[in-house]
């Protein structure tokens, strides 16, 4: 091939990685527990037509379990505790939705998905309004420069006053409230939406336990006035207010994190979740290049770069494999080729890649920037990895949390040792617990760390249900955790309340069990390292 056609070449595919980066809407839906993430997660699918029906976990009789949460205790619960990945397309569009853990313990789950994704959802629910959960994840996503479209769900619930609402957004997020949609009848009584890009009515017609669309009806404001009378009117003198107030939508304000643009939905009932995916194909950003460690920026048309920010094992209870989920920065993915893994310089084959709807998986050949792709048997791949071709590049490394709760694991069957540090490799390794080891604990006695205890529940499940390895933890009486060295670590063993263990990465932690202990252990050593571990906004 000449200089020439190889020129016309790259110019080529340069325009269909950016063409096709242009259809990619990729975001998460993140909330406060039990604001009804799942259930919105169902209600898009449902809309974008890739599942016939919707149903919520605890869902009535012959409505399908939702697709999003897949694992056995999620299903029991009825929350979610591990982020879920959904790729399908609506109109023009490819929609990359990953649902995420709304419970606190499950904070860094949630954290790494952020870091993958162009804009976020974020669930209020109508009742309860802005919850400690929701605002640490405002902060978040403020702080990683993540655009934020609001909706407030169960609007057909009795709930707070929509301006309170909107006022409280203002007051405890800093971002500006700028509503889309306006809701016809107050909270309960949930009627339909005031469209302010054109005032016209959208009313909603209840289908049966909401487990097909709702059907939508697009009235004149004067057939609205006719029909709905006092609500109607009432949403219109409210909508008003927000017009003399300044709370309109501008896209470059959304886009800077400035303003929020809010929608009025029930997702269990699916109404308003059309109005969401069009939103979020019209509104939410497309792909862009990315920050690298080295201070510069991965343009889409570079080559093939991604990196890794979940690994997920136990998915496919037949084969029993591993799924790393990569989020694509640059470049063209082609199934089969084979990468550099930027930790160890080492080569890196494609061979199973797949899309992921929930816990089903089809097999691709090519993905573009923004889409989400796992691979299967990834064994070699952590959270935080690199991957590229052709031009090296590294991207930052993602935040390990603090841990606060801590616990020595044991095998409960002596026979199952090979089971048994299996299963806790493979959980270190998918981030779902952090293992810290000693010398004086030995090899089958590894501490558990975790952020929230809820946690510990998710690892003595799976080492039984997953690698047929039961297993008990005696609690320990650490909530705090520092950075040391091995210089330190001797004399940091000796202090009261206080363990020197070992990360499997080699990094050395102190723990200590009160902060009071360990103030007087700095004064007395202030030469030795002890720094805090680095932690997320979460």
């Amino acid at each position: 091939m000449s200089a020439v056609d190889e020129r016309a070449v790259t110019r080529s595919t340069a325009k269909e990685v950016v063409d096709q980066a242009s259809r990619r809407r990729t975001f998460a839906v993140i909330s406060h527990p039990d604001a009804g993430k799942s259930t919105l997660t169902e209600a898009l699918a449902l809309h974008a037509r890739v599942i016939g029906q919707a149903g919520a976990v605890h869902g009535k009789a012959g409505r399908r379990g939702t697709v999003s949460d897949w694992m056995d205790m999620e299903k029991a619960r009825g929350i979610s505790i591990t982020s879920a990945a959904l790729q399908f397309e609506y109109h023009d569009a490819v929609i990359n939705l990953l649902d995420t853990p709304g419970h606190a313990d499950f904070s860094e789950d949630t954290y790494r998905v952020l870091t993958a994704v162009d804009a976020a959802v974020m669930l209020i629910d109508a009742a309860k309004g802005l919850e400690a959960q929701t605002m640490k994840l405002f902060a978040v996503c403020r702080h990683r420069g993540i655009p934020v479209l609001t909706v407030v769900n169960k609007w057909d619930r009795p709930g707070k006053d929509a301006l309170e609402l909107m006022d409280e957004i203002s007051d405890r997020t800093g971002l500006t409230p700028t509503p889309l949609t306006w809701p016809v009848g107050i909270a309960g009584d949930f009627r339909g939406v005031l469209d302010r890009s054109d005032g016209t009515y959208r009313r909603f017609t209840r289908t049966a336990g909401g487990a097909t669309i709702a059907p939508e009806e697009t009235l004149s404001a004067e057939a609205a006035q006719d029909r709905e009378g006092a609500a109607w009117q009432q949403a219109v003198e409210e909508v008003e207010l927000l017009a003399a107030s300044g709370q309109d939508h501008e896209q470059s304000l959304f886009l800077d994190g400035v303003t929020t643009p809010v929608l009025f939905a029930s997702a269990v009932s699916n109404f308003g979740v059309g109005a969401l995916l069009d939103t979020l194909v019209g509104m939410a950003p497309a792909p862009a290049g990315l920050s690298t460690v080295d201070g510069g920026t991965r343009a889409l048309t570079d080559p093939f770069s991604a990196f890794v920010f979940k690994v997920q094992a136990g998915m496919d209870t037949a084969h029993r494999d591993r799924l790393a989920f990569i989020r694509i920065c640059s470049g063209v993915f082609e199934r089969g080729m084979v990468v550099t893994h930027a930790h160890t310089g080492r080569p890196f084959a494609t061979k199973y890649a797949q899309h992921v709807f929930g816990r089903e998986r089809e097999s691709i050949d090519v993905a573009y920037p923004g889409d989400v792709v796992g691979l299967v048997n990834a064994a070699a791949l952590g959270v935080g990895d690199t991957l590229y071709a052709d031009k090296p590049v590294s991207f930052p490394p993602l935040t390990t949390f603090a841990p606060e709760h801590f616990a020595v694991c044991r095998g409960r069957d002596t026979a199952k040792h090979k089971q048994f540090r299996r299963g806790i490799e493979q959980l270190d390794s998918e981030g779902v617990v952090q293992v810290l080891r000693s010398d004086r604990r030995g090899d089958q006695a590894p501490v558990l760390a975790v952020v929230g205890p809820m946690q510990f529940e998710v690892a003595t499940h799976r080492m039984e249900h997953e690698f047929g390895a039961p297993v008990e933890l005696e609690r320990l009486g650490y909530n705090l955790a520092l950075r040391t060295d091995e210089a330190s670590a001797p004399v940091v063993s000796t202090a009261r309340g206080a363990e020197v263990l070992r990360r499997t990465n080699g990094e050395y932690v102190a723990v200590f069990s009160d902060k009071w202990g360990l103030r007087v252990f700095k004064e007395k050593h202030p030469d030795l390292l002890l720094e805090s571990l680095v932690a997320a906004e979460l």
